[in-house]
């Protein structure tokens, strides 16, 4: 009951411990594939192996019993050919780990279970742009079988090395098999997607503040105007950015639930209970992402609205200013026709009696104008 109690802690992410473990050398075994990060065999929850490639620890796994757990990282087709062949893995799933850009999802070909996960890692900016990459993506592939477990890692995110050692600190989990080995990579993705939905908050929360601030909103000059254009880029770029987070974790919704509750037969069933943990935390974050998109929306549709009323306010200041300058045209106009019986055109105060008057008018029209806040 101890492994129970301590099963979140010892798969949550912690400090790194300051040992670490022996990783499998690929010099030593010139035939052995140099995607491989690490390749041991596990008994009773102990590393027993080290220095060995996948032939040889499926060997004493036969031969002694516990169970494989290698990790490769962005391995080619030739280098995975013979680990696929030595673990029997599907064709189909094969080519799905090599070429990776899959889709979170859960399959079964015969006694083996082939999971994939898109990692996700917050991109740090010191400020937010319409060109900032915010997330970055990357996979982890697992092939769960009765004895072994092969995970393939794409992109420079997502290491499984300290995980590794965590578990390999808690020698009463990793008893459970490959499929308490499956839990903990399924949980570390969750935690990511966690952390990274709250600082994508804190994005979407800034581009907020600015939008509905003194300083972008309606009624601002031509450097604002020029702000309202960045904000508009910026929440662009955040709504690509959340589809690209949406596509990680909506489709593992279903994969999550089918571990949580459908007994299976690789999944041990103490481990089982725990993959409903992490289906609700699933769910809590894809209820998060689903309410950013909704958010960027409004967010967005308030940006543009107040673009438009700024721009009806440049045209009603437009249009009085005209409205003054058509006063002074119009009198002038009129006086410079060519005729000679023009009223007033030959007396001694024509001249400033009609500039007084354009003054006049055009002051009036303009504190009008002033005063129903068109200027």
């Amino acid at each position: 009951m101890s492994m129970i109690r301590d099963l979140r802690a010892a798969v949550r992410p912690a400090l790194r411990r300051g040992h670490t473990a022996q990783s499998y050398d690929a010099t030593r075994d010139p035939s052995a594939s140099s995607a491989i990060v690490d390749c041991a065999v596990y008994r009773d929850g102990k590393r027993v192996s080290d220095h060995v490639g996948p032939s040889e620890a499926m060997a004493r796994v036969r031969a002694e019993g516990g169970f494989a757990w290698i990790g490769l990282h962005e391995p080619t087709e030739r280098e995975f050919s013979g680990i696929a062949q030595e673990f029997g893995l599907h064709p189909l799933a094969v080519e799905d780990a090599v070429h990776a850009h899959q889709r979170p999802k859960l399959e079964r070909y015969d006694d083996t279970l082939f999971t994939v996960f898109k990692t996700i890692h917050y991109v740090e900016h010191t400020e937010l742009t319409a060109t900032s990459e915010v997330v970055e993506t990357g996979e982890v592939m697992c092939f769960t079988g009765r004895n072994f477990i092969v995970t393939v890692r794409h992109g420079g995110q997502g290491s499984l090395r300290a995980l590794r050692h965590r578990l390999q600190d808690d020698p009463e989990l990793l008893a459970k098999g490959p499929s308490a080995v499956l839990h903990a990579i399924a949980d570390q993705v969750v935690d990511g997607y966690i952390a990274v939905a709250d600082a994508v908050q804190d994005d979407i929360d800034e581009v907020e503040i600015d939008v509905f601030s003194a300083s972008g909103g309606a009624g601002a000059g031509g450097s604002r105007g020029a702000r309202r254009g960045g904000d508009a880029g910026r929440i662009y770029q955040l709504k690509r950015e959340v589809l690209e987070f949406k596509r990680a974790v909506s489709p593992l919704l279903r994969p999550m639930q089918l571990l949580s509750e459908r007994p299976m037969r690789l999944v041990d069933p103490d481990i089982q209970k725990y993959f409903r943990d992490v289906a609700d935390h699933l769910a809590r974050v894809n209820e998060q992402v689903l309410s950013f998109d909704d958010l960027l929306n409004s967010i967005l549709q308030a940006n543009l609205a107040q673009a438009t009323v700024a721009q009806n306010e440049d045209m009603r200041k437009i249009t009085a200013w005209a409205a003054i300058v058509a006063v002074p045209t119009m009198i002038c106009g009129v006086y410079g026709m060519n005729f000679d019986h023009m009223p007033e055109l030959h007396w001694r105060y024509g001249y400033p009696t009609v500039m007084g008057v354009i003054v006049g008018i055009c002051f009036t029209i303009h504190r009008s104008f002033k005063r129903n806040g068109w200027l």
